[in-house]
């Protein structure tokens, strides 16, 4: 989050410099060196393992740490380590769908240590060559009759794309700011979530720019992507290793497609490409634009390619926000006309729209909440978030197709299955004062079984006698993360991740 002043990166917590004592303990452990005088050597294992790989991108990342415009010129060998891609390998999904290639996890495990020892000499000869990734659809959330694409890779290039991925992560979480959320090491949604809600809590917040880019997946320029990854990746074989699965094109109806844009869904790289991507082209102009142009208060928080930016004075947001298409334009980006609004929100929102004889204020949408300005018992201001409508919906319409179609199993493993949603809803939505929302996605849910199992006879199944079933099975409703300040003062002690 930003400030708008250009004195400091910070926006919730106190814009004070931190000490050596205040950085997190992971952060001080990545930028320790040797001590004088000790030779490299003795920081490497007597025994090869995943010790030593460990110990290898240590090094890669203190080097990263050391010198932000540092050029990697050597980083293959830390790909094709048989060490890495085995523990790449271990962390796929056994039951993950196989490529175009039809290889699965059972099978390729028959023979895991040769084939390992194959796929390290490959890439180390550069005979390694990326498939086409197999085509599916899956339907989009809270959008009914439109589909999504995502793309299944082969096994090998799942494997491989999972080693690079920790390989680049090395360096790339030395330069990524704070304020990106989405698919990085020990960061979740619900962080960014907190990070929004405590931004517009606690700074002089107004305006909220709701973005949405448009296609941003399909519409990623390969050209720029590469010129952008080469300011840190000076390897040409890692280089090349990425152009290979961004034109290995698309299997689709028994036909391979290749495009000059845009990258599949559903890779292990794709998400740390988007994050490469939209590091350059977005977060770093947003912290630039606050330092030199922000007048009043600017928060911006990024989860993938999903991002919010607040404002104190509405005239800002409309430079921010045409300023942001001309850089877009820029990059082959581009916003979302319709999806893309500024909306009166925050703390003064309400008491400003009714000097102004209008209604309340408006809410937008963020990572499956609905936003909304809201009053706390004792009538503070305070961000209320709810399951967005679309959603529930979504999920409620998915479960009576998958209850339908197991709708002749025990009862026991209906309860079993519907518990196990019922959980998964809970710990993600599960946040303070979106109770009455939880309660009524359960309430739908215990209303779709009852028409599954009085379809299954003939006979009137009592709703009494439906609501054991329902006392056995269903988790009790519960709250399962805290307020945001509360989780957000911790997580960023020695630093805000807002910067």
């Amino acid at each position: 989050m930003t400030n708008g002043r250009g004195k400091s990166d910070s926006s919730v917590i106190p814009a004070k410099s931190p000490n050596k004592a205040e950085e997190p303990a992971a952060k001080a452990m990545e930028g320790r060196e040797l001590a004088k005088g000790n030779s490299p050597e003795r920081n490497a294992f007597r025994t090869q393992g995943r010790e030593d790989a460990l110990s290898a991108l240590k090094r890669v990342r203190q080097a990263a740490i050391r010198d932000r415009k540092q050029q990697f010129t050597a980083l293959l060998h830390h790909i094709y380590d048989v060490e890495r891609l085995r523990a790449a390998f271990l962390a796929i999904k056994k039951d993950a769908a196989a490529g175009v290639d039809g290889e699965t996890w059972e099978h390729y495990v028959e023979n895991l240590e040769a084939n390992l020892q194959d796929l390290s000499h490959r890439l180390r000869r550069g005979a390694y060559r990326a498939r086409p990734v197999r085509r599916v659809y899956i339907p989009k959330v809270g959008k009914p009759g439109e589909l999504r694409p995502l793309g299944v890779p082969a096994l090998e290039d799942k494997i491989v794309q999972r080693a690079t991925v920790e390989v680049l992560n090395a360096i790339y979480e030395q330069d990524f700011l704070r304020f990106s959320y989405g698919f990085r090491p020990g960061r979740s949604p619900h962080q960014a979530l907190d990070a929004l809600a405590t931004g517009i809590g606690t700074r002089k917040v107004s305006w909220v720019l709701d973005a949405d880019i448009r296609k941003f997946y399909d519409t990623l320029d390969h050209g720029w992507l590469v010129k952008l990854i080469e300011h840190r990746v000076a390897d040409r074989r890692v280089v090349r290793l990425i152009q290979k699965w961004l034109k290995a094109g698309v299997l689709e109806e028994g036909k391979r497609v290749e495009s000059e844009v845009g990258a599949v869904q559903g890779g292990s790289i794709s998400p740390l490409l988007s994050n490469i991507y939209l590091h350059y082209t977005l977060d770093l102009w947003v912290r630039q634009w606050r330092q030199r142009h922000a007048c009043g208060e600017v928060i911006f928080v990024r989860f993938a390619d999903d991002f919010v930016a607040g404002f104190q004075h509405r005239w800002e947001a409309e430079r921010f926000l045409a300023e942001l298409r001309e850089r877009f334009a820029n990059f082959g980006l581009q916003l979302h006309a319709d999806k893309t609004r500024i909306v009166e929100f925050g703390r003064f929102a309400a008491q400003n729209r009714r000097e102004r004889g209008e209604g309340k204020p408006e809410t937008f949408n963020f990572l499956g909440f609905t936003h909304i300005c809201g009053r706390t018992r004792k009538g503070y201001f305070t961000v209320l978030r709810q399951t967005m409508r679309q959603r529930q919906q979504a999920k409620l319409r998915a479960l009576k197709e998958e209850l339908r179609r197991r709708m002749h199993m025990p009862i026991g493993k209906q309860g079993a299955y519907l518990r196990a949603v019922l959980t998964g809803h809970f710990r993600y939505y599960g946040v303070p004062m979106n109770g009455p929302a939880l309660r009524s996605f359960q309430e739908a849910v215990g209303r779709l079984w009852w028409r599954v199992l009085r379809r299954r006879s003939q006979k009137h199944l009592p709703w009494r006698r439906l609501r054991r079933h329902i006392q056995r099975w269903f988790p009790p409703v519960r709250i399962c993360h805290p307020y945001p300040l509360e989780r957000f003062g911790v997580v960023t002690q020695g630093g805000s991740r807002m910067r």
